[in-house]
């Protein structure tokens, strides 16, 4: 190349350099045909037939991911175009209906459960899916799921199917467990969303160099929940579910321990005079802890979730804003079946892509193009926001989450925790546990010889190196710091409110 280039030069060729624009177009014609070629090598190395086509199939939705994010469009938002939600853009939950007995047989043989299973319990210090972490009385978060489904079957006499959406990282350990729930009255079916090559910051090629995943793990990622839409469909479900005459799916993760089949929501699909939403999203009221939280706005008149990456810097702060967005995103969404396969179809389907940045073990950096499920909302027609209790949002993605489902805070009625009525506030405490003694659950347990009365608890702080002995009472605002080298164990039947207590405090059994 540089030999070329000064072999111009000398004959006085020297090239004018092209208009950045034009830069850009020509770098990302290159990107684009390269990546194909990259492709293709990989797609040779597949074992079998069948395996081939079903990587092809996920290829060509990669290729079209990759095309998106280098037109780099929809990432950020004009912030001055964001208009006020229109009057009833969002409808409190109080306000719908509860169904007649008598539609609930009908109604709920229409709806589909999908949970969303992709996730690892690693950030928790845990192997395997996050799913078969134990959350309360030895039953895992896939043990409660199955159980409230069972529920409703049995009660209402109908046949309500479980979906998992599981990822490569999820999948082989989830059909092992998923077998124990065979003689229980719930069909489970299981579909695996895509499985996409990390692409490398620097020259955006993948860095994978054949397609045995598992020998190569780190070259490959599942891209986000929101592959949801085009997963379901690969599979064969969705065509399956609509030809049995179902007409909506409700979407949750499956670390959300507070989303159940909530029965108005449905009331208000399936019997509605008006045309029924092809897209609810349920969101509930944000306070200082969800000020990171995906918000609905409405923007070119239609109604889409707002994520803060997608937010210029200089208006960071005013997205936290609990006065200027109200509300946040539970993840909890309801989609009409017939408007997915539509969409699909029409390949209209507009997801705007999170770049994940990531550095591998080995120093290099890598990117992961993402979609989030509910950034779908713009893609459909009528949708609507549906205003929810808090208790429609129990997720768990730290231990801090784990020790206030695990507590008297709550009882366990056919797999859903309720809330215990001598709670005097509908809010739950605001629960910070330090990082470097509880992050992982082995750990947390350890530190915990039974959990906490927190009845009347508003916020717990709790840092270092801290131990709480049996039947303590925490009420109030309660902060225990140790310092670095110093140890607290809060005796056995201590009743702490609005204490502060740090320094060094054993008290020994004799």
């Amino acid at each position: 190349m540089l030999n070329m280039h000064a072999k111009n030069k000398m004959r006085g060729h020297q090239r004018v350099p092209s208009g950045s624009r034009e830069f850009k177009e020509l770098t990302k014609r290159d990107a684009q045909t390269q990546l194909a070629h990259e492709l293709e090598g990989l797609l040779a190395t597949t074992v079998d037939d069948e395996t081939k086509r079903s990587v092809e199939q996920e290829f060509q939705g990669f290729k079209r991911l990759f095309e998106r994010f280098l037109l780099d469009k929809d990432s950020t938002i004009s912030w001055d175009r964001i208009q006020k939600l229109p009057e009833n853009a969002v409808r409190d939950h109080s306000t719908l209906k509860e169904p007649a007995s008598e539609q609930l047989h009908a109604m709920l043989n229409k709806l589909v459960v999908v949970k969303l299973n992709g996730g690892l319990g690693t950030s928790m210090g845990c192997h395997g899916p996050k799913s078969v972490i134990p959350v309360r009385s030895e039953l895992t978060f896939l043990d409660l799921t199955v159980q409230q489904i069972e529920y409703l079957n049995k009660k209402y006499q109908v046949d309500v199917p479980l979906v998992l959406m599981n990822s490569f990282n999820t999948d082989a350990d989830t059909q092992k467990i998923v077998r124990k729930y065979r003689g229980l009255q719930v069909k489970i079916y299981t579909f695996n969303q895509s499985c996409y090559p990390r692409i490398n910051k620097e020259s955006l090629m993948p860095i994978a160099r054949n397609c045995d995943v598992e020998n190569d793990i780190d070259a490959w990622y599942p891209p986000g929940h929101g592959d949801f839409y085009e997963s379901f469909k690969n599979s064969g479900l969705l065509k399956k579910f609509l030809e049995e005459g179902r007409e909506y799916v409700f979407i949750s993760n499956i670390d959300n321990l507070g989303a159940t089949v909530d029965l108005s929501i449905a009331d208000l699909l399936l019997h509605t005079d008006e045309k029924s939403p092809e897209f609810v999203m349920e969101v509930t009221d944000k306070t200082r802890a969800d000020v990171k939280g995906g918000t609905l706005i409405q923007y070119e008149n239609k109604l889409r979730l707002l994520e803060i990456a997608q937010v210029p810097k200089e208006h960071v702060e005013d997205f936290k804003s609990v006065k200027t967005f109200k509300f946040f995103n539970t993840n909890n969404l309801w989609v009409k079946l017939s408007a997915i396969d539509r969409v699909l179809s029409e390949n209209s389907m507009n997801i705007e892509i999170i770049v994940n940045n990531k550095s591998l073990d080995n120093g290099l950096n890598v990117i992961q193009l993402e979609t989030a499920v509910g950034a779908a909302m713009k893609s459909f027609e009528g949708g609507i926001g549906i205003n929810v209790p808090r208790r429609r949002f129990l997720p768990v993605k730290k231990t801090s989450d784990l020790l206030l489902v695990m507590s008297n805070l709550y009882s366990l009625q056919n797999g859903s925790l309720v809330m215990n009525p001598e709670r005097m506030f509908l809010t739950t405490p605001l629960v910070k546990l330090g990082d470097n003694h509880f992050a992982k659950v082995k750990e947390f347990l350890a530190r915990f010889a039974n959990s906490p009365n927190i009845i009347e608890l508003d916020h717990l702080t709790v840092s270092g190196d801290v131990t709480f002995g049996r039947g303590v009472v925490l009420k109030g605002t309660v902060i225990i710091i140790a310092n670095h080298g110093d140890r607290i164990d809060i005796p056995a039947g201590a009743v702490l409110e609005n204490k502060i207590v740090s320094g060094n405090l054993r008290i020994l059994d004799h």
